[in-house]
């Protein structure tokens, strides 16, 4: 089988990159599956001090797979994994992220993007709701950004990801802007960084720990619902679904 995520290591950062560019590295059952293992085999492996998780193609990721999607319950226990993986995630993104990509993100400690990159929460208009990526975001991002963008489904540009938390910088050049980061981590106690990453992602674990479950079924019975079965197949087949004014 063809793997779906690259992996390469250099002075103890794994860069873990999606790809699955035939379909925009949409999150499939076994691309989450996969992710999810290799993230298990950075935090077991003491010689990795950091991961950096990004992309091959021009997208970061499509968001779900809606020809084979993952389990919401799989995808929440990836989004938990980043979240309390006892090493930094740096996302590094050159390309554009939708839906269920922002999750990962959100997921992530440090994120760059290039300022040629876009965003959007395209849930709304294929009659679903971003709710399982939730649980990351809404402790880490302006509440009213999110309220617009979750609403509408509008893209929006990567200074405006930058301005409402959903990115830590961004560049022309990322990897100008990611260098002294990965340096900083490489300099960095093994120890300190988990103690450290531990008191940054407290409120993100309460919220997993209040919502996970409730989100979860939010997200199964929206996406077997009659508007999501029509918007899903609008998508597919490329038209605009029936409610469209």
């Amino acid at each position: 089988m063809t793997s779906l995520i690259g992996r390469t290591r250099e002075r103890g950062v794994e860069t873990l990159s999606l790809d699955a560019t035939g379909t925009r590295n949409a999150l499939s059952a076994p691309l989450v599956a996969e992710l999810a293992g290799a993230l298990t085999d950075c935090a077991r492996d003491p010689d990795v001090r950091a991961v950096v998780l990004t992309h091959t193609g021009g997208t970061f990721c499509a968001g779900a797979d809606l020809r084979d999607p993952p389990a919401p319950d799989a995808f929440v226990a990836l989004l938990r994994r980043l979240v309390e993986l006892p090493k930094p995630v740096v996302a590094r993104v050159t390309g554009h992220v939708r839906a269920g990509g922002l999750g990962l993100l959100a997921a992530c400690d440090i994120t760059a993007a290039s300022t040629a990159s876009t965003f959007a929460f395209t849930e709304v208009r294929i009659g679903v709701a971003p709710a399982v990526i939730s649980l990351p975001l809404l402790p880490r991002t302006d509440p009213r950004a999110l309220s617009r963008y979750y609403l509408t489904g509008e893209r929006f540009a990567a200074p405006e990801a930058a301005r409402i938390g959903l990115l830590t910088a961004t560049a022309d050049d990322v990897d100008a802007v990611l260098a002294p980061v990965l340096d900083g981590l490489r300099k960095a106690a093994p120890q300190g960084l988990a103690e450290t990453k531990r008191l940054l992602t407290v409120r993100v674990l309460e919220a997993f720990e209040r919502d996970a479950a409730d989100l979860t079924a939010l997200s199964a019975r929206l996406f077997a619902s009659p508007q999501a079965r029509e918007g899903m197949t609008a998508f597919l087949e490329r038209r605009e679904p029936a409610w469209v004014l």
